[in-house]
């Protein structure tokens, strides 16, 4: 950061540290601990699609990347699109297995950053559940850095449950780097992955 951006208050965003999705593990054991809240094996990227033949290529990569286990069993990605206009990628795991869950996650935010796709990167979730079936995210905010608490109240509708996502957030603290700003804990109405199937 130079002089004038100092003294005209302009900071560089924070830069992606995509090894923060490694420490999901240990927070979902939190979590479970605190919460009674399980991975349920799903999660997904968010990202702007751009047009174009390099951008197809990539995507083409990234599911040949991740279904190189569907002979042996693995469960396909899935690529759709939201009224919004973004995609999302759903990667499946088995849901006591969290940590290929995030090599997955991590994998297709890697290969689309290298490929100078960053800017085009939005959020990742990981999908939780309890014993009432209660839809819970972790969504990490690509350009911030960081994670926040996604809570749907069940019913339909677009309400969440504020009471269940500051607690996760107080349980979290030390686990995950949870956004402060909660002006930045975006709703991700109906996102591939929130919900078990």
């Amino acid at each position: 950061m130079g002089f004038w951006d100092a003294v005209l208050g302009r900071s560089k965003p924070a830069r992606p540290d995509l090894d923060q999705l490694f420490a999901l593990p240990s927070a979902a054991v939190t979590l479970e601990a605190g919460a009674g809240f399980t991975p349920t094996g799903l999660g997904s990227v968010c990202f702007a699609s751009v047009e174009g033949g390099a951008f197809d290529r990539l995507q083409e990569e990234v599911r040949a990347l991740l279904d190189a286990d569907t002979e042996r069993g693995g469960a396909p990605v899935e690529f759709s699109r939201d009224g919004y206009g973004y995609t999302w990628l759903l990667a499946r795991q088995p849901p006591g297995d969290l940590a290929a869950l995030v090599s997955d996650l991590h994998a297709v935010n890697t290969l689309l950053q290298e490929a100078g796709f960053g800017p085009q990167l939005l959020c990742s979730l990981v999908g939780f559940q309890d014993a009432e079936a209660r839809p819970l995210a972790l969504v990490y905010l690509y350009k911030r850095g960081t994670f926040y608490p996604f809570a749907p109240l069940p019913g339909g509708g677009e309400r969440r449950n504020n009471a269940l996502e500051l607690q996760v957030r107080g349980l979290l603290a030390d686990d995950l780097r949870v956004e402060e700003d909660l002006g930045r804990w975006f709703p991700v109405w109906g996102a591939p992955g929130l919900r078990a199937s």
